[in-house]
C-alpha cells in the first residue's frame, strides 16, 4: 500500500474521531462525511483513498465505539499506524478490517504529507519522503485474513461456509 501521511498526537479519542452525535449509524457513508471532523475538519476534504493516518500513543482511547474505526476506513484511510492503540480501538479495528500498526519508530519519522509505502505481510513501513525504514510486528495469520476479508463478520460467514 501506498498513500500520504496525515499526522496527529497523542490521546486522540473515539469522541474526536467520530462525534457522539453521528453515532446513530453504523453506515461507512454516513460515518465518513464526519471522520476526525472535530480535531481536523479538513481531513475529509484532503483525504484520498489509501491515504494513512500516523498518530502518538493511546490511539483511539475513550468510549468503545465500533463506528470510529468504520469512520476512518470510510473516509479512505488504508491504515493507521500509531505508537500504541486503546485496546479496544485495535480490536475493534480488526473485527471491521481496518489495518493498524504499532511503531513508534516511523511515528517519529514521519511528517505531515510523507509518502509511505507499507507492507501488511511482513510489517514494513517505508518513508519515501524522507527515506526511513521500520518493521511493525506483522499481524498473526489469522488476523491478516480477517483484514483481508474486510471484517469479521465476513472471516466467520467464510469460515461457516467452509464447514458445511
Amino acid at each position: 500500500m501506498e498513500g500520504t501521511a496525515f499526522k496527529y498526537g497523542n490521546n486522540v479519542d473515539t469522541d474526536v474521531i467520530i462525534p457522539a452525535r453521528y453515532c446513530t449509524s453504523f453506515l461507512a457513508e454516513e460515518l465518513a462525511p464526519h471522520a476526525l471532523e472535530d480535531l481536523d475538519d479538513t481531513f475529509v476534504k484532503r483525504v484520498n483513498q489509501g491515504d494513512f493516518i500516523v498518530a502518538g500513543r493511546n490511539f483511539g482511547c475513550g468510549s468503545s465505539r465500533e463506528n470510529a474505526p468504520i469512520a476512518i476506513k470510510g473516509a479512505g484511510a488504508a491504515c493507521v499506524i500509531a505508537e500504541s492503540f486503546a485496546r479496544i480501538f485495535y480490536r475493534n479495528s480488526i473485527n471491521i478490517g481496518l489495518p493498524i500498526l504499532e511503531c513508534p519508530e516511523a511515528v517519529h519519522g514521519t511528517e505531515e504529507g510523507d509518502k509511505l509505502h507499507i507492507n501488511l505481510e511482513t510489517g514494513e513501513i517505508e518513508n519515501l519522503t524522507r527515506g526511513g525504514k521500520w518493521i511493525a510486528a506483522p499481524f498473526p495469520e489469522g488476523i491478516q485474513e480477517i483484514i483481508e476479508l474486510g471484517g469479521l463478520v465476513s472471516y466467520v460467514k467464510k469460515r461457516l461456509g467452509a464447514e458445511k
